[in-house]
C-alpha cells in the first residue's frame, strides 16, 4: 500500500515536471496571459505541498526534492510575470531606424493601435560616432528605414591599355632658330564620343569645405585696407579668417549689394539674361570683351553636341554693344554666332585696371590688363547651376571641343582646377618686376604687395616647392569644376585682387599655398604650349581698323620707347610682327 501510494505520488510528481517543462521550453514564443485569481495557491495547499515534500526527505529522495523547489521556483516566476498584459504569439514589431551623426534624431513607426494601447520600448545604440534610435510598436507588419547612402565622388579613372594618350610624351621643341619664343605643342585629346563619355556622374571631393556662403553688404564702409564697394571691405581679420579652412564658411565674394549677382549689384544684368544664365547647366564656356577692344572670334572644331548641351556665354559693355550693332553682327536673339551675348551695365569699377582690358595704345595709361576679373573669377556665383566652366580670354579663339579640354586637363588628372603656367617665369618677384617694367600697373602698388605678401612668408621659388612647378600662372584661360573649394580658391583670388593690384599673377601662387597648407587640395598646373594648341591669340592691332587713326597718333609718340617694347616682349605675335620691317613701313 505504502509503495503503491508512493509510486504514485512519484508518477504525479514526473507528470507535472513534464508540464512544467514543457511549459518552460515554450516561454519566450508562446501566448502570455494575465494572472487571474484561480492561478494563485492557497494557504492549504500550501501547507499540504510542504507535508507531502517532508515525507520524502526521511527516504532520501534529495533528487526529487530538488526538482520541486526548481518547479515551485519555475511556477512563482510564471505566476509574476503573468500579471502583465496579453501578449498574442502573433505579435511582430514595427522598427523604425533613423541614424545619423553627433546629433539625436527622433523618430517612430506607425501602428493601428490606439494610442492609449500603444506601448513603446526604446532601444538607444551608440555606434561609433553614429548614434541609432529604434522604436518598437505592436504591429504585424515591420519596417525599415535604412542609413542616409554616402554621397559618391568622383575619383578619376585610368586610360584602357593601349590608348594612345596613355603614355603620350611631349616630344622636344622643333630646332628653328627662325623662331623664338612661346609656341604651341601636340596634345593628345581623346575623340570627342569618348570624352563625352567619360564626363563624371558626381562631382569631385571638395576637401574640407562642404558649405560655402557668400557676405552681403549693404552699408559697407571703406577701409583703408584695400577693397571696394562691389567686393567689399573685408578687414585684416576677416582675411584671416577667410584662410582658416573649415567645413561651413562665409566669405566675401563679390556682389556684396543686391538681391543677387547682377542685379542692383553693380554689374548689372538684364533680367532676361539672369533667366537664360540660370538654366545654362552642365558645361560652360565664357569669354568678354570691353571697350570694343577685340573682335568676336567664333570658336572651332566644336562638335553637334557641344553646340546643343554646351553654353557659349560673351560679356560685353554698352560700348562693345553699340559697335556690334553698327556692324550688324548682333542678331535679336542676342546671338553672334555660338556666342549668346550679355551686355554688363553699371560697371563696379571706374579704375580701367581692374574692370578689364585697356588697350595699351588707346589709352592714357599704359596697360597691359587683359582679364575683366569679375566674370573671369566668379562664374560659379553668375552661373549657379553650372557644373564645369571654361574662361577664355576676348583675345582669343577657341578651336577645340571644350569636352575634350576638360577631359584633358580635369578628368584625366583627377583635378577639379586647372590652368597653365607662364610659358618663362615662374616666380612672382620676376614677375613683379616685369610688370613694373612693362608699367602694367603703378610701381607703388605692386610694390606694396609683394611687400605684403614677403612679411606673410612669400619667398623666391625653388625646387623645394616641388612638385610645385610654377608660381606663376598664365591666367588667359581658367579651367575649373564649380564645387565648393574651387569656388572657395576663385573667391579668395579676387578679394586679393580687389585688394591690391589686378595683376593676378601676383596674387595667385599666396591663395593657392594658403589653401593648400590647410587642404589636401591640389591643381593642375600645365605647360603653357599646351593651353595654345587650343586657343590661338588674335593680334589686336590688326582687328581695329575704326580705331586706326588713334593707332597711328599713338604709335607716333610710344614706338620707340623702350617700354613699349617691354610690354611687348611677352607677346611672341607682336614682337614677330615689330621685327618685320613691312609691317612698320605699312603702319
Amino acid at each position: 500500500m505504502a509503495m503503491s501510494n508512493n509510486g504514485g505520488g512519484v508518477g504525479v510528481l514526473l507528470q507535472q515536471k513534464e508540464k512544467v517543462d514543457q511549459s518552460t521550453l515554450l516561454l519566450p514564443v508562446t501566448t502570455y496571459r494575465k494572472a487571474s485569481s484561480n492561478m494563485f495557491i492557497s494557504k492549504e495547499k500550501e501547507e499540504d505541498m510542504l507535508i507531502w515534500m517532508f515525507k520524502f526527505a526521511p527516504r532520501k529522495k534529495l533528487g526529487m526534492l530538488l526538482l520541486c523547489f526548481v518547479s515551485i521556483a519555475v511556477t512563482l516566476w510564471i505566476l509574476y510575470v503573468g500579471k502583465g498584459e496579453e501578449v498574442t504569439q502573433e505579435f511582430s514589431p514595427i522598427w523604425s531606424v533613423g541614424f545619423m551623426t553627433n546629433s539625436t534624431v527622433e523618430s517612430s513607426g506607425y501602428s493601428p493601435a490606439s494610442v492609449d494601447e500603444m506601448k513603446t520600448q526604446e532601444f538607444n545604440h551608440s555606434l561609433a560616432n553614429d548614434e541609432m534610435k529604434i522604436t518598437i510598436n505592436n504591429d504585424k507588419r515591420i519596417t525599415a528605414q535604412p542609413p542616409p547612402l554616402a554621397p559618391i565622388y568622383f575619383t578619376g579613372y585610368a586610360l584602357l591599355p593601349g590608348n594612345p594618350c596613355e603614355k603620350f610624351t611631349l616630344p622636344p621643341p622643333p630646332a628653328d632658330k627662325k623662331r623664338t619664343g612661346p609656341r604651341p605643342c601636340p596634345v593628345c585629346y581623346l575623340p570627342v564620343e569618348e570624352a563625352i563619355a567619360l564626363m563624371p556622374k558626381s562631382p569631385s571631393y571638395s576637401p574640407v569645405v562642404k558649405n560655402l556662403t557668400y557676405i552681403r553688404e549693404e552699408n559697407s564702409t571703406r577701409s583703408e585696407f584695400g577693397g571696394s564697394v562691389f567686393g567689399g571691405y573685408p578687414s585684416l581679420k576677416q582675411r584671416l579668417e577667410s584662410y582658416d579652412i573649415k567645413e561651413s564658411m562665409a566669405v566675401h565674394c563679390g556682389f556684396v549689394k543686391g538681391e543677387k549677382p547682377g542685379r542692383n549689384t553693380g554689374f548689372d544684368i538684364d533680367n532676361s539674361d539672369l533667366v537664360d544664365m540660370d538654366q545654362c547647366r552642365g558645361v560652360l564656356v565664357a569669354s568678354a570683351i570691353f571697350g570694343a577692344y577685340d573682335l568676336i572670334q567664333q570658336p572651332k572644331n566644336i562638335s553637334d553636341f557641344s553646340k546643343k548641351n554646351a553654353c557659349f556665354f560673351m560679356f560685353v559693355d554698352e560700348q562693345t554693344e553699340r559697335f556690334l550693332k553698327s556692324s550688324s553682327d548682333l542678331d535679336d536673339n542676342k546671338r553672334i554666332g555660338l556666342w549668346r551675348i550679355v551686355v554688363v551695365h553699371n560697371l563696379p569699377y571706374t579704375d580701367p585696371r581692374r574692370n578689364g582690358k585697356v588697350a595699351l595704345l588707346f589709352h592714357k595709361e599704359m596697360h597691359d590688363n587683359h582679364v575683366f576679373q569679375v566674370p573671369k573669377l566668379l562664374l560659379h556665383r553668375l552661373f549657379p547651376n553650372v557644373q564645369y566652366s571654361l574662361w577664355v580670354d576676348g583675345k582669343l579663339e577657341l578651336v577645340v571641343d571644350p569636352y575634350q579640354i576638360l577631359e584633358r586637363f580635369l578628368w584625366r588628372k583627377n583635378a577639379s582646377f586647372a590652368i597653365s603656367r607662364h610659358y618663362r617665369r615662374f616666380d612672382v618677384f620676376v614677375e613683379a618686376d616685369a610688370n613694373k617694367a612693362a608699367a602694367k600697373y603703378d610701381n607703388a602698388s605692386i610694390d606694396f604687395q609683394v611687400d605684403f605678401y614677403k612679411r606673410e612668408g612669400l619667398t623666391p621659388y625653388s625646387e623645394a616647392k616641388l612638385p610645385i612647378t610654377s608660381d606663376v600662372p598664365e591666367g588667359c584661360v581658367v579651367i575649373r569644376e564649380h564645387i565648393p573649394i574651387s569656388n572657395l580658391f576663385t573667391c579668395l583670388w579676387f578679394n586679393e585682387v580687389d585688394r591690391f593690384t589686378s595683376r593676378d599673377q601676383i596674387s595667385f601662387s599666396t591663395v593657392r599655398d594658403k589653401i593648400m597648407s590647410k587642404t589636401n587640395w591640389t591643381l593642375n598646373m600645365f605647360w603653357d604650349c599646351e593651353r595654345r594648341n587650343f586657343v590661338v591669340q588674335v593680334l589686336h592691332f590688326l582687328l581695329h581698323l575704326h580705331l586706326l587713326p588713334t593707332l597711328f597718333l599713338n604709335v607716333s609718340i610710344y614706338f620707340f620707347s623702350s617700354s613699349l617694347f617691354d610690354v611687348f616682349r611677352d607677346d611672341a605675335i607682336l614682337n614677330a610682327a615689330f621685327a618685320n620691317p613691312t609691317f612698320v613701313k605699312n603702319l
